[in-house]
């Protein structure tokens, strides 16, 4: 059985724009090397907005050298991109952004959302790219609610939506650049739930909403990561009560992280190239903003 390697909180609270206030749950900074393949967590909400007609968000900003993956829970977000890619997202949608060699793009309250206002909630991650992808072609995928499975637990225990990977014999519709997991859990109070992960792999566990007890010994509680020792492969869980969490797995990416704000790659030269590309308009340009 996997044992707990340890419990991560909050970096702290702060606002993306002035449309996402967010509790940095992990960066490349920190736990870059526990954490590989994905570099960063941002929980947004949850948090009520009034309606308005003001667009609330954040701007036109470049990336290069990962992906972002956003999954809303409640809300609703506009995405546009330098690479073609956008829309609209909303509860149990994901939008998969590839930046890759380098895009603009600018993520707003959706339209529909902003009007009526209400409750919103969202978890974004960024998931790193192997140095011989990091300058491949920028991509999007827009993936939809009832596009994603939605899978029964054993022992009636509760449900996962398979965002990415594999489980049961099915496989999740995102693309991704190595191998990796994206599950979407909710369980029932009470709710037994044993998985079987790879061996050597990185895995967490992010609780949204609810509590855990994970490998019969640890509590995990809302806005906590638990990360994985990644012995073994059986992974022991408990809800102790209705709970909504996110089990994050993947191949560890083994190979030099460099960060600099928007910037993800090998070394520090190429962030030198990144700041310079972006600075001469090499990211392309957002032909269709959000209105």
């Amino acid at each position: 059985m996997k044992k707990v390697a340890f419990i991560k909180r909050s970096n702290g609270k702060h606002w993306v724009g002035d449309g996402f206030p967010v509790r940095n749950i992990f960066s490349y900074s920190d736990i870059a090397a526990e954490m590989s393949p994905f570099l960063l967590m941002d929980y947004a909400g949850p948090v009520n907005f009034p309606p308005t007609n003001k667009k609330l968000g954040v701007g036109q900003h470049p990336h290069r050298g990962f992906e972002t993956v956003t999954i809303v829970y409640r809300g609703g977000v506009a995405h546009q991109d330098s690479s073609g890619g956008g829309g609209s997202i909303g509860p149990g949608d994901v939008q998969w952004m590839t930046a890759a060699s380098g895009v603009l793009h600018e993520e707003f309250h959706s339209p529909e959302f902003a009007a009526t206002g209400g409750d919103f909630e969202m978890v974004q991650l960024w998931v790193n790219l192997p140095a011989q992808d990091k300058m491949s072609a920028p991509g999007y995928q827009g993936i939809l609610n009832h596009d994603i499975p939605e899978i029964a637990l054993p022992n009636a225990a509760g449900s996962l939506r398979l965002i990415a990977g594999e489980y049961d014999n099915l496989r999740g519709p995102a693309r991704t650049f190595t191998p990796m997991n994206v599950w979407d859990v909710r369980a029932k109070a009470k709710g037994e739930i044993e998985f079987n992960l790879p061996a050597g792999h990185t895995c967490a566990l992010f609780v949204l909403e609810g509590k855990l007890t994970v490998s019969q010994a640890h509590t995990v509680n809302s806005a906590e990561l638990v990360v994985m020792d990644r012995a073994e492969s059986r992974l022991v869980i408990t809800a102790e009560q209705t709970t909504t969490f996110l089990v994050l797995s993947g191949e560890p990416i083994n190979e030099p992280i460099v960060g600099q704000g928007p910037f993800v790659m090998n070394s520090r030269q190429e962030i030198i190239q990144a700041v310079e590309d972006y600075r001469h308009g090499r990211f392309g340009v957002i032909e269709n903003s959000i209105n």
